[in-house]
């Protein structure tokens, strides 16, 4: 399957075995344990640099094959650049160029956590080997045959040789929890709809229970007793019935407020009535992704046991095209009691987000509030596919958000809101309609959500452009990227150490 890659901790006396990776810097100079390990063979390396025009720029890699003077079968060197030039979030892309040159079958690998100025910390090799194992999954649960030259999933074992064995384990063991909450949401995000519709998702989502985390599974009667009429709109063209999960993590005091992140969980998107065009309309599995994320952070933050109180919410439900689909004009009344004009069916995401938005706000009164939802082409015609765009009613956690996302490399680029667009979604017939005009469409979009939370800190990321199909990266090269789980564990993280 997808993460069959184990990692470990040894020190650095161990005797590599298998394949040999190793860093140096823009100049090609080896720190000192690095040295002993290589002994004869950091003449070998030099050669083959320069056969190879290899300069040692950051994330670069040179591989000798059956390198002489060393029993390992294979010698990894990546590049490390400029040392004065690197940041904290190097070294996850260094495990993931390490990862990158694995190939596929099984393999014993050792990484020599050193660069040329010395040891790396804990919390640098922990980082590696974090990189390292986002980079190596790989979604390969359906393939039954393997096309000459086609790359199998790596399934090795890890070891990484540090200076202080057990202060490398302890850094490591919450980043691994994370690297499990990512690793689930992209699991749920490549998963094909005839597989993961609402039910098995909100199945799926329940054996967070495991962990400690308290679920609920509310069903279209407890949905419909609460009038939920948005959320329910959307789900009725489908022979699927909708879903809504609530999971709540107690890691903090008993009555403390929490904080609450909510998902858009559309399992497959056919646009309803203002059905969408056939071409890659297969990629409409993917407008989950906000619901993924939710999951796969609330698994990293149980696993990892947050003090905090965390709420996690997900409306899921497919949009179809049947008979008893919702139309353009049809009137809906929100569970806020406001009543909603269908103008466009396409623009479903935002009428289930209302729904679960305004029960988490009244229900739980958190401390503050993040959506996630790939809500919008709009943004990424905005921004492209590198940033998630960021509404926000609260400056504060705006901000916070936008340092966790440069932390991570989860980015996020802060957009307006304002009264002025309201304009766009008044309708003449209801309390509002769910689509403006085609100008400022992510903006109109977070405005109409922003109806629904009241008081409370909110910020809705709209993940359109990171959360499936996005670039392949140095530790991504999965169709569901899991974008948001690494970026909100930080933030729930800064926010609890501020606190304290």
């Amino acid at each position: 399957m997808s993460d069959a890659v184990k990692v470990g901790f040894v020190p650095f006396s161990t005797a590599p075995r298998g394949i040999l990776v190793v860093f140096c810097d823009d100049t090609l100079k080896f720190g000192a344990e690095t040295r002993k390990v290589l002994g004869a063979a950091a003449d070998t390396v030099k050669r083959a640099a320069d056969a190879n025009r290899f300069k040692g720029k950051s994330g670069s890699t040179l591989d000798i094959l059956a390198p002489e003077a060393l029993k390992a079968s294979r010698l990894i060197v990546v590049g490390a650049g400029k040392l004065s030039a690197l940041k904290d979030n190097d070294f996850l892309k260094f495990g993931g160029a390490a990862a990158g040159k694995l190939l596929g079958g099984n393999a014993a690998v050792m990484i020599v956590a050193e660069l040329p100025d010395g040891v790396m910390n804990p919390e640098q090799a922990a980082a590696v080997a974090s990189g390292l194992r986002l980079r190596a999954y790989k979604f390969d649960r359906y393939k039954t045959k393997k096309k000459d030259g086609e790359d199998a999933a790596v399934r090795a074992e890890v070891s990484l040789a540090v200076g202080d064995v057990a202060a490398a384990r302890k850094a490591f063991a919450p980043r691994a929890h994370v690297v499990d909450g990512v690793i689930m949401a992209r699991e749920l995000v490549n998963e094909p709809p005839n597989v993961l519709y609402p039910v098995e998702f909100a199945r799926r989502a329940s054996q967070l229970k495991k962990l400690g985390v308290d679920v609920e599974v509310l069903d279209v009667k407890a949905m419909t007793k609460l009038g939920m009429g948005a959320l329910l709109g959307v789900a009725q063209g489908s022979t699927q019935p909708g879903r809504m999960v609530v999971m709540r993590w107690n890691g903090g005091k008993k009555g403390e407020q929490p904080v609450a992140f909510v998902g858009k969980g559309v399992c497959f998107d056919t646009g309803g009535i203002s059905i969408k065009p056939a071409g890659s309309m297969e990629d409409m599995k993917g407008d989950m992704g906000g619901a993924a994320c939710v999951v796969g952070l609330m698994h990293a933050l149980a696993a990892r046991k947050a003090k905090l109180n965390v709420v996690g919410a997900i409306g899921l439900v497919e949009n179809m095209p049947d008979g008893n689909a919702q139309r353009p004009g049809d009137i809906v009344t929100s569970m806020s009691g406001q009543t909603i004009e269908i103008i466009n069916t396409d623009a479903e995401g935002r009428l289930v987000l209302a729904d679960v938005l305004w029960y988490v706000a009244k229900k739980f009164k958190p401390k503050f509030m993040v959506d996630l939802a790939t809500l919008t082409g709009a943004i990424m015609v905005a921004l492209g596919t590198e940033y998630a765009g960021l509404f926000s009613n609260n400056d504060e956690l705006a901000e916070r958000l936008t340092k966790a996302g440069l932390t991570t490399g989860e980015r996020v680029w802060r957009m307006p809101l304002g009264p002025e667009y309201d304009k766009q979604i008044d309708s003449q017939f209801a309390d509002m309609k769910n689509t403006g005009t085609r100008h400022g469409g992510s903006i109109t979009a977070a405005q109409f959500l922003q109806r629904f939370v009241d008081d409370t800190p909110w910020a809705h990321l709209d993940v359109a452009g990171t959360a499936m199909g996005a670039p392949k990266s140095e530790i991504n090269q999965s169709w569901g990227s899991g974008y948001g789980v690494r970026l909100l564990d930080r933030l729930v993280a800064e926010y609890y150490e501020a606190r304290k």
